[in-house]
């Protein structure tokens, strides 16, 4: 099978020509069209305090998205929450960490990170064990988390301060796509809410994270290609493997 249509089901890159997918299009003559299938909005501060959770109750703040750090600061501000500097934060990557760059000054704060992976930013938040910890999230967020933190007995709130909603993916026609690829459960669930008769058919599927892997498998699709590994990263270094290996196999 020849892969010449992809869709990815994010945003597309504002810097495409400095994008790792316009140098696969490239090098392959693959064609590559984006599209958020999911739609972020924000929980309004009235809201959430209905939770009854208090940001400045919390010593540390686990961040596994850059849409949880941008909630976090934007409800501390519309709560008049003052982040204090003793504030520690953890992060599951090292690109989150420097986000947070954009509302505090990185030098002069306690950051902690992983390297994508919440097991490797587990074994730094255990060894803060006397922290009170606020994990801010979607409603979607992965039940593995909070469970990880539970059965290591870290104190933590979760703070539910945006929500995930499928987008409209009417214009999009589906069935021309080889190949379709997904970041989050969020994102193969918009796919049925938009097309509830899908049938992947020949149609081959990418998945990034465990949990968006085994959301493509639960919802009875069949997962062909799978990021990160140990020898890919990235999805466009699995993409690349995948297509170099269809490339020999003819």
């Amino acid at each position: 099978m020849k892969i010449k249509n992809v869709l990815v089901s994010q945003p597309k890159p504002a810097e495409v020509e400095k994008s790792p997918y316009y140098i696969l299009a490239k090098k392959y003559k693959v064609n590559i069209d984006f599209f958020k299938f999911i739609t972020i909005e924000g929980v309004k501060a009235i809201d959430f305090r209905k939770d009854r959770i208090h940001i400045l109750d919390h010593t540390a703040v686990i961040f596994t998205s850059r849409h949880a750090v941008d909630h976090y600061f934007r409800l501390a501000k519309e709560m008049r929450a003052e982040i204090p500097d003793s504030m520690k934060y953890f992060c599951v990557s090292e690109a989150i960490a420097h986000y947070l760059q954009k509302y505090i000054q990185y030098r002069k704060r306690k950051i902690f990170y992983g390297r994508q992976n919440f097991d490797q930013l587990m074994e730094l938040i255990s060894k803060h064990k006397t922290e009170n910890f606020l994990l801010p999230c979607s409603d979607v967020t992965e039940k593995e988390i909070t469970q990880v933190l539970t059965d290591n007995a870290i104190q933590h709130s979760k703070a539910i301060m945006y929500q995930t909603v499928a987008s409209d993916l009417s214009t999009i026609e589906i069935d021309k796509y080889d190949l379709l690829v997904f970041f989050s459960p969020s994102g193969v669930k918009s796919l049925f809410s938009n097309f509830p008769k899908y049938q992947q058919g020949e149609t081959l599927i990418g998945a990034f994270g465990p949990a968006t892997c085994k959301a493509v498998e639960e919802a009875g699709l069949r997962l062909s290609i799978e990021a990160p590994t140990k020898t890919a990263p990235s999805m466009t270094m699995a993409l690349e493997e995948y297509i170099e290996q269809l490339i020999k196999s003819k």
